[in-house]
């Protein structure tokens, strides 16, 4: 049984080892001082000034009157700080109308619209002529929006500046118009049979084409992402440690050995992903708006896409950085990948658009699609997941060969060392 002292013991073997324990724990808590400020900034810096760009939007004048040609000169013509930058778009690219407005808006062609619907101008002047009781401003006035695009980005930036450009753009109309009827003979008829066309003339109405209606989605739209990679880092642990402790490490060939690192991650994430997917079924995931009763498989598949792309590039580097340094790496992957995922990346300053090319970026998107029913790009999200399961299948058996070969050297010239001295030794 060795022979315990006190931390602070003068002996040589406690000072020995009191270095070495300073030394890594000092050394490591400085490693975590500079990850905070040179990962986690990362972040931080992905929030810090959002919007840094603002949102496209559109006017289309399907009016061609008084209230069109107003409505879209404010909305073009505003000063101070805007979220989303209006351009007037003719409404003659738009034969079906404001439907066809919200097919491109859902379609991802710009953020968000505003239709100033047909005849607005008209029945706003029929009903200050003849008072009409069912008269409604928000007729006049369509905004179309995609919630599940990005709900941070249309509940904090799209709905919140709509609200304020078309809120004031009303108002200034509502004085207007009483200014116009204060004078007017039937202005008591108005007043007792229609006020509304008085008090609020124009107003508009939201149409959200695919709202984020399913909180459960956030799972897997967004933080269950950072739990699937932390799941595939476990994967990667119990994988290495089953590998020491059998000794395969060091017995196995080296393409026995890459074989084997293989079939297990395929086989363990092929599992896992299973039940990942399962959990979300069990908390009743709608799976079916998109691709019917196959959105299932399509929605495991991702899973598993998603686990592979992760959780082999921490496999591929767990050889070459240890246990002692994987930590640190996968601090940063997760960092990496969260941060695109919380705004739109039109809206973060253009260092995060590489965001487009990393797995949680397009994971999200694909999710977006199987769940809500957003633009369809299911098919170049997972283009983009092989290709990076495509990078570790390539990098892990060199990484692999290369710490082998590192190995087998230094084994032979400790071998030849010992040997050396071996014949160097005096005999009795």
């Amino acid at each position: 049984m060795a022979q315990t002292h006190g931390f602070s013991d003068k002996s040589r073997p406690a000072a020995a080892a009191r270095a070495v324990y300073l030394k890594i724990f000092l050394g490591g808590s400085f490693a975590m001082v500079l990850t905070i400020f040179s990962v986690f900034s990362i972040f931080w810096g992905a929030l810090w000034k959002i919007p840094s760009h603002t949102l496209p939007g559109w006017v289309v004048d399907f009016d061609g009157g008084l209230i069109g040609q107003n409505v879209a000169q404010a909305l073009t013509s505003q000063s101070g700080p805007s979220k989303v930058t209006w351009t007037v778009i003719p409404a003659s690219q738009f034969p079906g109308g404001p439907s066809e407005v919200g097919a491109a808006v859902l379609e991802e062609h710009t953020w968000t619209a505003i239709t100033i619907n047909e005849g607005s101008t008209a029945r706003l002047s029929n009903s200050l002529i003849t008072p009409n009781a069912s008269y409604d401003g928000t007729q006049a006035i369509t905004v179309f929006a995609v919630e599940a695009r990005n709900e941070n980005a249309f509940r904090s930036l799209i709905r919140p500046s709509v609200q304020a450009s078309l809120g004031a753009i009303s108002g200034a109309i509502a004085i207007q118009t009483a200014q116009k009827v204060a004078n007017s003979t039937n202005l008591a008829s108005i007043l007792t049979t229609s006020p509304q066309t008085v008090t609020a003339p124009i107003s508009y109405q939201i149409q959200n084409l695919a709202p984020f209606d399913i909180p459960v989605a956030t799972a897997v739209t967004f933080v269950g992402l950072i739990y699937q990679l932390i799941l595939s880092f476990f994967i990667v642990m119990i994988t290495h440690s089953a590998r020491e402790a059998s000794g395969l490490d060091k017995t196995l060939h080296t393409r026995s050995l890459i074989t084997l690192r293989f079939v297990s991650s395929f086989g363990a994430y092929f599992v896992i992903s299973l039940f990942y997917s399962l959990l979300s079924m069990a908390f009743q995931l709608t799976l079916t708006r998109k691709f019917g009763h196959g959105g299932f498989v399509i929605f495991w598949m991702l899973n598993y896409a998603s686990m592979l792309s992760v959780g082999l590039a921490l496999e591929s580097l767990m050889t070459l950085l240890t246990t002692k340094g994987i930590p640190f790496f996968m601090i940063t992957w997760i960092i990496i990948n969260v941060s695109v995922c919380v705004f739109p990346m039109e809206v973060m300053p253009k260092f995060f658009h590489y965001g487009y090319a990393v797995p949680f970026y397009n994971v999200s998107r694909a999710m977006r699609t199987i769940v809500f029913g957003t633009k369809n790009r299911v098919g170049l999200s997972f283009g983009i997941l092989i290709a990076w399961v495509a990078i570790s299948c390539i990098s892990l058996p060199l990484i692999q060969m290369y710490v082998r070969k590192k190995a087998n050297n230094a084994a032979r010239i400790a071998a030849e060392t010992a040997e050396r001295e071996t014949e160097e030794k005096p005999t009795a």
